[in-house]
Parts: C-alpha cells; structure tokens; sequence
C-alpha cells in the first residue's frame, strides 16, 4: 500500500506562482559562498597589477612617483642578474624564520600553561594582554639599549610581534572546547598526557593555525622595520638605501617581495589548515 500523503498527490494550485511549485535539485546548494574558485587567491592582486599597468600605460601615474610595472621587472632582473636581491632576500628570510620559530614556541608553550591552568593563566594572561596592548615596534629602543643593534635585536623584536597571536588565538581554542570531551576523558579515565594529545590539541588546533595565519603577517611587518635600523643586508636595508639615491624602482621591488613573502606565507598555512582540519565541514568548502 502507498504511503504518499493526499497532499503530495494533488496538482498544484491554478495560477500558483511556478517558484512554489518548483522542485528543489538535490545537492544544491542555495546560500553560503558556493564553490571555491580556482587560484582565487592570485585574483585581487593580478587585478590591482592590471589597474596599475594600464594607469602608467595611459600616463595616469606619475613615473617618478610610481614607475610602471615593466620598470619594476626590469629593475628586478638586474637585482637578480648581479645576485643583490638573492643575497638580502636570503638575510631577510633567515630574520623571519628565527622570529617566528621563537615566536611560535613561546606563544604556544604559554598558551599551553595558560589555558589548562587557572593558576597559569592568573600568572600569564595578565602579562600578555599588556604586551598585546604595547606595539612591538614601540619596544626597538628599548631593546637596542638592552641588546644593541645586531641580530639578536631583531630577531627578539620579531618574536615578540609574533607570540602574541599565536598565545590569543591558540588560548581562546582551547577555552573554547567543549567540557563535554573532558567529561568523557575523565569518564575513560584517560591519563593527562592523553588527554592533551586526545583532546586538546585537536580542539586547539583551528585556534592555533589562525594565530599562525596573523604570525606570519606580524613576522613580515616587524622586519621592515628592524632592518632599516642599523642593517648591512636584508631587503629592509636594501630599500633604506634605495631611499638615500632617489631609487624608487628598487623600494618598490622591495615592497613588492615583502608583499609576495606575506602572500606565499599566509597560502601555506592556509593549506595547511585545509590539510588538518578536514573533519571540519565550513562555509569555507
């Protein structure tokens, strides 16, 4: 015997509008963003590279305040041709990943202590809301009287425009778990290592990855200023000297492999985070 109800068998309404009566396609998805667009990322900046071209090609830009974009390249090539901008490329890459090494270390160790500790977190949090609140960059003279003008300087300054993402965003995912998955540990009786390993990195780890996504912007940032403080080599002190000849293709190339290094940074970690949190079903696809 049929099930179907009286309703789904009778016709549809005369003069009924034909969205009432149009029958829903399976699987399709009506609201949120829709599908990923394929290297999506590369669009907003090839669109402001366009806007930029066709600004000098029409003579609205002035070129000796922004030369055109095939200057720019042409200005790159000898940079790479004589081995300048690979030699300050690598010094300036060196910076950033020390930084963000010690940066991340930190963060996440106090994030650790603060989070699964209502002592630590009396300790900890306090601190770090006052550092959070305290630009780095404020911090350089400071730090030049303590440790003088060398790496170490530099090195610290960028740790220290790192770690405070990673321990804020690192600690709001793990107090935002869910008691429920501590209640079943307790309930398994899983020993305290377990349960971390368990239970709250898994549940820290979106919290972490979004940090690291502000971490590595901060890294960059932090390092164009250290390296016009003092520098010998680094894109910072390539672009400062630049500056002192009126070379305003070679701040530009500076300015433009500082942006492609955020760029490329923040898409790693990006793909990281799409690799590791695969159980997680987003807007995001």
């Amino acid at each position: 015997m049929s099930t179907t109800t009286l309703d789904e068998q009778a016709p549809p309404a005369v003069g009924a509008p034909a969205a009432a009566v149009r029958p829903r396609r399976p699987g399709r998805k009506r609201l949120g963003p829709g599908r990923p667009v394929p290297y999506g990322w590369a669009i907003g900046p090839l669109l402001l590279l366009a806007l930029w071209a066709a600004g000098s090609g029409l003579g609205l830009v002035d070129a000796r305040s922004l030369p055109a974009p095939w200057t720019i390249a042409g200005t790159a090539v000898d940079l790479i041709d004589n081995g300048k901008l690979q030699s300050h490329l690598a010094t300036s890459a060196q910076r950033a990943l020390l930084g963000l090494l010690f940066g991340v270390a930190a963060g996440l160790l106090l994030a650790l202590v603060s989070g699964l500790s209502r002592l630590g977190e009396a300790v900890i949090d306090g601190p770090v809301q006052i550092k959070r609140a305290i630009p780095s960059l404020a911090l350089i003279p400071l730090l030049i009287l303590w440790f003088g003008i060398g790496e170490t300087m530099k090195v610290i300054t960028i740790a220290l425009g790192v770690f405070v993402p990673v321990y804020i965003h690192t600690h709001n995912g793990l107090r935002t778990i869910d008691n429920r998955y501590a209640e079943l540990a307790e309930t398994v009786r899983l020993g305290r290592l377990a349960f971390v390993r368990h239970v709250v990195l898994p549940g820290a780890l979106p919290g972490f990855l979004l940090g690291m996504r502000f971490a590595v912007t901060a890294a960059w940032l932090a390092l164009v200023v250290v390296e016009q403080v003092n520098a010998t080599s680094g894109i910072g002190y390539m672009m400062e000297l630049a500056r002192t000849y009126g070379q305003t293709d070679v701040i530009i190339v500076g300015l433009v492999v500082y942006g492609l290094l955020g760029l490329v940074s923040d898409a790693l970690v990006r793909l990281v985070e799409r690799r590791t949190l695969t159980w997680r079903r987003t807007l995001a696809g």
